[in-house]
């Protein structure tokens, strides 16, 4: 059986912080706030692939209430999504996400973080889509306030 995943998620900017994205450190004024390191991208996936699997979410997994998570890596956090799906019989069959950021600009760093994604999925990268938009500087991305990130996610069981 196949199942299909969505996953959305957004993280405002705050000074002070790393800006993490698909575990690339992008160089940036600001990074996103979190209690984790923010990673909006891997956090989208991580939904998407929990929902094609029907095991919840990210906040449930791992609440930003528990102080174990705070400053987590996120790709450590993925990987955990990959093999908790594996185990309950699901293969990602195939993945792709959208990035809808202003500033700063994600191209250049699209190869590695698909890359990384790809490592932390268990899947070749070839199986992982990474897209970047602005948004015409419309709504809260657009007026530099933060990134969002949407993810879909094809499992097979």
């Amino acid at each position: 059986m196949l199942r299909i995943g969505h996953g959305y998620d957004v993280h405002q900017f705050a000074e002070g912080r790393r800006c993490v994205l698909g575990g690339v450190d992008i160089p940036y004024a600001r990074g996103l706030l979190g209690h984790s390191d923010a990673d909006v991208l891997a956090h989208a996936l991580a939904d998407a692939v929990l929902g094609a699997a029907r095991l919840g979410d990210m906040g449930t997994l791992f609440p930003d209430t528990d102080p174990a998570y705070e400053g987590a890596d996120s790709m450590v956090l993925l990987s955990r999504v990959a093999a908790l799906v594996r185990e309950h019989g699901f293969t990602i069959l195939d993945v792709d996400c959208t990035v809808a950021a202003q500033v700063p600009k994600l191209s250049p760093h699209r190869a590695q973080m698909r890359a990384n994604l790809a490592s932390a999925l268990g899947v070749d990268v070839e199986q992982v889509g990474v897209k970047a938009t602005t948004t015409e500087r419309l709504g809260f991305v657009g007026r530099e306030e933060g990134i969002a990130a949407w993810a879909v996610a094809l499992l097979k069981s």
